[in-house]
């Protein structure tokens, strides 16, 4: 079971929960009372994708009021307080009844970032992207990150991914994404069509297909794009680049 749970939050943070064999596991908690008042058992871990306080706020009363663990990147030793353990890239977290998470070195919003692969009976059903792939976009590089290695990222580990992966990024930005993506594709109907869904249910989940048609930072190809943009385009990456800097302004 997972549990997408939006926090009200100024940033507009999702939490998520994720119901295991033995208890439950929480990723990227904002408000610890929201997330206790939804589980049903036993919290077993906190995992935070990054260090940004929103995507931790929850961690010190959790631990203290569940003595759950608080799990983060390797490269988060000292960027985040309380870490019980250190996941690695590649790295393995059984969930119990053929359920699991892949640990995926996601570098780029910050260098300490991690997403997570959800299987079922070894099957890829979803991942959990923080803010380095947002719905309809991607997350931004002013503290601590580097975009050229968020291009790295997500041309190289999200580009390929399974059509039927559903999506469930660190916040609810789709709105605002599919308006920069019909600034910069105009004539994009699957983009067209979402925003007409989106103005009904601001809570939509995607999957990898959909994002490939309505998120401008996976359409590097498309001449529309690149047509309207200023500067060097010669490669998908400076396309990437290019569009970070507009979107950074946007």
């Amino acid at each position: 079971m997972i549990v997408q749970l939006y926090t009200q939050s100024q940033l507009r943070n999702f939490t998520y929960l994720i119901k295991a064999e033995a208890g439950w596991y929480c990723i990227d908690p904002f408000d610890a009372e929201q997330v206790t008042s939804r589980i049903d058992g036993k919290l077993i871990a906190v995992i935070n994708t990054h260090e940004h306080w929103d995507h931790t706020k929850g961690n010190e009363v959790l631990r203290d009021q569940t003595g759950c663990e608080v799990w983060a990147h390797s490269a988060a030793v000292g960027k985040i307080q309380g870490v019980d353990r250190f996941l690695s890239k590649d790295e393995t977290i059984d969930l119990g009844e053929s359920k699991s998470f892949l640990v995926m070195d996601t570098p780029g919003h910050t260098h300490a970032h991690l997403c997570l692969l959800y299987s079922e009976e070894g099957s890829p059903k979803a991942v959990f992207t923080g803010d380095t792939l947002f719905n309809a976009g991607v997350g931004n590089c002013h503290n601590g990150g580097d975009p050229e290695v968020l291009y790295e990222t997500i041309s190289k580990q999200f580009q390929n991914l399974d059509g039927q992966i559903k999506v469930y990024p660190g916040h609810e930005y789709l709105g605002n994404n599919l308006k920069f993506t019909l600034d910069r594709e105009p004539t994009n109907q699957s983009a067209k069509d979402l925003y007409k869904d989106y103005e009904k249910d601001n809570f939509l989940v995607t999957n990898m297909n959909l994002e490939r048609q309505i998120n401008t930072f996976l359409r590097l190809d498309q001449d529309e794009i690149k047509n309207k943009l200023e500067g060097d385009t010669s490669s998908e990456k400076q396309v990437f680049l290019r569009l970070r800097e507009l979107r950074n302004k946007w």
